[in-house]
């Protein structure tokens, strides 16, 4: 029993300084020796009575007044499914679009997959983790191999030591690095910034932790079509309930990159604030052009220790399948997420974290005349943003200026949308906006799938995305140049 106790103790103290659904994590298995101790005692006393209720409730003996001696069972309302998906089941503008994808078989410029294969090296090094034997489970907090690999180049990005076994977590893509991060760091009740237009996930994943998107809008210089950081908006929303922000750069939907002046700015807000923390969602840190330059939010003084930088693979490599992504920083912030990583899933798969560990660095090398892959990915997204961009212009549609990722935000007021389409309600849209009204009409009569930005945008702010549409342009020139047609087609009425 002293060797328990001791046990206990040590991880009673750990469990001080993480956040309390870890704590609760930890702390169960410190207390589970004693639990198991006083069950095996109180066992034989507890079998009986819970028999002999048992047998009484098959046998009819407790009546509908609850009489059975001393026992009374009082009746309980039970909801299903759980609170936290109330909602969840509502279409969504992606099932919307999907399916008006699937029945018009139109050019797909809404969601960001590509439609080519991924490089052959990348491919190769899959069938060679396959044919070398990594098909059971590994570390579940990360592969030692892909671990050891991702702390040395984010040691070169945020210029100080990564220790790989405790500042880095490798999840089920990005996706789960926000969800695993949310739920170790964010308590319900705490407040979440996030910087709008933004990604929809982190909407629901916010909610999903308890917490509250608190939104502050990017401004829009539509002169020049440039997003500009608010930064005394977003010094304004902070509140003594504030938590978390979550800062995305290259940004989804706009294709903005943020500028060092802009992250300097954030980062002397979450100076003022000792106890705000950061999550970076870099998941196009690869993708940058247009002029743009990415800034490492992490490698600003002071915030290496405030913030948890979240990436992956599927869109650098064009693997989304693979499901590869991670989480870097600070041991204090890591540590609750890989305590919280088995009880999601016990391990990402195996032979695509070790093919990840070797293709990162073969990614390195001179690629196709680049001087790596790395550079040949940036110049190929600069490629078809321009081919994109100018077709849309030619059509009347504005491109908004973005620098990175492989979406391109446009301005549409100029195009008319017949009133027909402003008249209709769909289940995922009972209140028609302008811009999901167009995406519709582009879907319908040119065979287009573009996605309306107002679902990037909470209730307050969905008046900013009337006339701004999203299109992806990770496709192949000839498909960019089909949509373009179409679209040019339908606004000259013909």
């Amino acid at each position: 029993m002293r060797a328990s106790s001791t046990s206990g103790m040590a991880l009673s103290l750990l469990v001080v300084h993480i956040p309390a659904r870890c704590a609760a994590i930890v702390s169960s298995s410190a207390t589970h020796s004693a639990v198991a101790f006083r069950s095996h005692v109180q066992m034989g006393v507890q079998q009986d009575s819970l028999s002999q209720l048992h047998a009484d409730e098959l046998n009819g003996n407790i009546h509908a007044n609850g009489e059975h001696g001393e026992q009374h069972l009082q009746p309980f309302e039970t909801s299903f499914p759980a609170a936290r998906l109330d909602g969840a089941d509502r279409p969504t503008v992606w099932s919307e679009f999907a399916l008006l994808a699937a029945e018009t078989r139109g050019v797909n410029l809404g969601q960001g997959f590509p439609d080519w294969q991924p490089p052959s090296f990348v491919v190769d090094e899959a069938y060679t983790a396959l044919k070398d034997g990594f098909h059971q489970y590994t570390r579940p907090a990360g592969h030692p191999a892909l671990v050891q690999v991702l702390a040395q180049r984010y040691s070169t990005h945020l210029g100080r030591e990564v220790e790989p076994m405790s500042e880095v977590a490798i999840t089920v893509g990005a996706s789960q690095a926000l969800y695993v991060t949310l739920q170790a760091l964010v308590n319900p009740g705490d407040e979440v910034l996030l910087l709008e237009p933004a990604f929809d996930l982190y909407y629901g994943q916010v909610r999903l932790a308890g917490a509250t998107v608190v939104p502050v809008a990017l401004k829009l210089d539509e002169a020049a079509g440039e997003w500009q950081l608010d930064a005394d908006a977003l010094e304004k929303a902070v509140t003594p309930r504030t938590k978390l922000l979550i800062l995305n750069s290259p940004h989804n939907p706009t294709g903005k990159v943020f500028t060092k002046a802009e992250m300097e700015a954030v980062a002397d807000i979450v100076r003022r604030r000792p106890d705000l923390l950061v999550i970076s969602d870099e998941v196009y840190k690869y993708i940058v052009h247009s002029g743009g330059e990415h800034v490492h939010f992490a490698a600003l003084p002071d915030m290496f220790d405030r913030t948890v930088t979240l990436s992956s693979a599927g869109k650098t490599f064009s693997i989304t399948g693979w499901q590869n992504g991670w989480c870097v920083g600070p041991a204090r912030l890591i540590k609750p997420i890989q305590l919280m990583l088995p009880f999601v899933q016990f391990c990402a798969t195996t032979p695509m974290q070790q093919a990840l560990s070797r293709v990162l660095p073969l990614a390195d090398e001179p690629y196709e005349g680049h001087s790596s892959y790395y550079a040949w990915l940036c110049a190929m997204y600069e490629q078809k943003r321009t081919l994109l961009g100018s077709a849309l212009a030619e059509c009347g549609v504005k491109p908004l200026a973005g620098q990175g990722g492989f979406f391109l935000m446009a301005d549409t007021s100029a195009l008319h949308v017949p009133d027909e389409y402003m008249r209709q309600t769909t289940a995922a849209a009972p209140s028609m906006t302008r811009d999901w009204a167009l995406c519709r009409w582009l879907a319908l009569e040119a065979g287009v799938i573009a996605i309306p930005a107002s679902p990037f945008y909470s209730a307050p702010n969905k008046h900013l995305a009337a006339n701004l549409v999203r299109f992806a342009f990770c496709k192949s020139d000839d498909t960019l140049i089909e949509a373009s047609e179409r679209i040019a087609k339908l606004a000259k009425g013909k």
